[in-house]
């Protein structure tokens, strides 16, 4: 497989490691040093791109691979208030849209576990519920991608709560995300339940980027020679 890096940062490096250990060929890297290079003519000598890069150039670097004809893997975060313009993009040209807030294959396993845990809390109204996350300071959105995907699948059962918020809340009507950006930390999320009587908590701790840079090689594997929009859900079954 022959795959373009859209960013090429700590990420990008990790995800071309284990590209070429797994027998892939790299054959583009971009980022803010040599945009110049995302061409068409290059970008088509790839199979799949996979883009991790920041939430304000996100966007753009989709629809460029979907304008060329290349299926594109996105990791980044952040810019998901855009969702509908990319998947208009990715219908309007028949393409390949892979797109997940975490490629890790235990986040994944995580966020089923998350809605199932809130789907059996629900009925016990005695306990409210509240999430944190921590990062490196690096980071550039707050909560990330990941917390939020947890909250969504929160309020999928707790229809009470209205809206997720990234601050301690007096309203009961919101799910709180606490953030925390400290070094080193590539990524812990917690769901709490507490009640008087007592606390459940489930964690997800990473301890380095190869669990996202594989989940995103997988999928990059996953989406090659298809059409449409995906998530890791397809990917591993879930």
């Amino acid at each position: 497989m022959k795959i373009a890096l859209i960013g090429y940062g700590k990420m990008g490096k990790a995800i071309e490691e284990i590209a070429l250990e797994k027998g892939h060929e790299i054959v583009l890297k971009i980022d803010a040093d040599n945009q110049g290079d995302f061409t068409a003519d290059n970008l088509k000598k790839a199979d799949v791109a996979i883009e991790f890069t920041s939430p304000h150039s996100a966007v753009e670097n989709i629809k460029k691979c979907l304008e060329f004809g290349v299926p594109v893997v996105s990791g980044s975060t952040g810019w998901l208030e855009h969702w509908n313009e990319v998947k208009e993009k990715c219908e309007d040209k028949n393409g390949a849209l892979l797109y997940a807030s975490n490629y890790s294959v235990g986040v994944n396993i995580f966020f089923e576990l998350n809605k199932y845990l809130a789907k059996m809390m629900q009925p016990h109204q005695e306990y409210d519920v509240m999430l944190e996350e921590i990062h490196h300071t690096q980071k550039k959105d707050s909560p990330s991608g990941t917390a939020i995907t947890l909250a969504e699948g929160v309020m999928q059962a707790f229809k009470n709560k209205k809206q997720w918020v990234n601050h301690i809340s007096d309203n009961v009507d919101d799910l709180e995300i606490i953030s925390e950006r400290v070094d080193p930390a590539p990524g812990t999320h917690k769901i709490k339940y507490r009640s008087a009587i007592d606390d459940i908590e489930i964690i997800h701790t990473a301890h380095n980027r190869k669990g996202f840079a594989g989940g995103a090689v997988l999928a990059a594997e996953f989406l090659v020679g298809k059409k449409g929009i995906y998530s890791m859900k397809e990917v591993l079954g879930l």
